[in-house]
């Protein structure tokens, strides 16, 4: 059974809300995310609540021998209904990921593999912009440096939509990419990888950077790199002292540059914080679905068997060619499900 208190405790406070936004008093703004939040989770402790009244009143009809067969009759389809029911509140009370709603920054780099891990990073980035545009999300390129047959040296962007980080946080990790290159004239099969990291974009109230942490320069963008690239000293490089993070920015503004590696220092800056508490609350982060460990290799990519596998999940599916058009929900689905499950595992030891 949930607890009947929690969920009382939930309508309660639901119904503070629904007041003071009524009374247009407090941060209406502040009011009005946390209404948006708790309202899935009231519509399913209202229809859990709805099914026990309904199974009690059925039950007290027993007793009632004109009511006895039209109870009899009811409280087998309640009954069922009720271990499912149980099982959608507990899924809307788990906690909630404070950054699942914002955007992301999303950055891929070549890993081993030279310069076929440059192109299977550009494969990749291609793979999650069509799946942003699928799903209605803008993507603007932050700062990207191509190699000269067309792979990515890096790749830093910004999504944004509805539930970007929530859907695109399990893709942190290496991509490994099985496939004959077209670079190799004897046809043998090479081995690969990039790494993608994506990271919740942060605010400024979220992380506060002293000016006196960061060391700004200015300089000429150079190398490949298209569009993104110019020939003025507008480019922005920030270090941040402390941790030695280095972020650039290369658009034709300096003034944006400097609004867009500041950006991107933030989330990284704010990343490292939220991996910092998830280590101190997990004594195993390796366990856990999408620890968003860098080094930690997540998905192999096999062309000549058309198969994709996600390793922490044991998830194979012989679509690829799919899966590298932006058919992502399967997996990312998938990816969801099992994170829900051990942690509701976890709320209930």
């Amino acid at each position: 059974m949930v607890p009947a208190d929690k969920l009382a405790q939930i309508l309660e406070r639901f119904q503070y809300i629904e007041a003071r936004m009524s009374q247009g008093s407090g941060d209406i703004a502040q009011l009005g995310r946390e209404y948006a939040a708790l309202r899935p989770v009231v519509e399913q402790v209202e229809g859990y609540n709805r099914l026990i009244a309904d199974i009690a009143e059925a039950e007290a009809m027993l007793d009632d021998p004109e009511m006895r067969a039209l109870a009899e009759d009811e409280l087998p389809a309640l009954r069922t209904r009720l271990p499912e029911a149980e099982a959608a509140v507990r899924l809307a009370l788990l906690p909630k990921d404070a950054a699942d709603e914002r955007a992301a920054i999303v950055e891929i780099r070549p890993g081993t593999g030279g310069e076929e891990a440059a192109l299977f990073a550009g494969d990749l980035w291609r793979m999650y912009q069509r799946y942003a545009e699928g799903r209605g999300w803008s993507v603007s390129v932050i700062e990207e440096s191509l190699t000269e047959l067309g792979g990515l040296k890096e790749l830093v962007a910004n999504v944004r939509g509805q539930g970007v980080f929530a859907r695109l946080k399990f893709e942190s990790g290496v991509h490994r990419v099985q496939r004959v290159p077209s670079t190799e004239s004897g046809g043998r099969i090479h081995t690969s990888a990039a790494t993608v990291a994506v990271l919740p974009e942060a605010e400024e109230v979220d992380i506060d950077i002293p000016s006196t942490d960061i060391r700004i320069d200015t300089m000429r963008a150079s190398g490949a790199g298209g569009q993104h690239v110019n020939t003025t000293d507008s480019a922005v490089r920030i270090t941040h002292i402390p941790s030695g993070i280095v972020v650039t920015s290369s658009e034709k503004s300096q003034h944006r540059n400097r609004e867009i590696a500041m950006q991107v220092l933030r989330a990284r800056l704010y990343d490292a914080e939220r991996q910092k508490v998830d280590s101190a609350r997990a004594a195993d982060r390796k366990a856990q679905v999408g620890s968003g460990d860098r080094s930690e290799r997540i998905r192999t990519y096999n062309f000549p068997q058309g198969r994709m596998t996600d390793h922490r999940i044991n998830l194979t599916l012989y679509k690829l060619d799919q899966v590298m058009q932006g058919d992502l929900d399967e997996i990312i689905d998938s990816l969801i499900e099992e994170d829900q499950a051990r942690r509701l595992a976890e709320m209930e030891q």
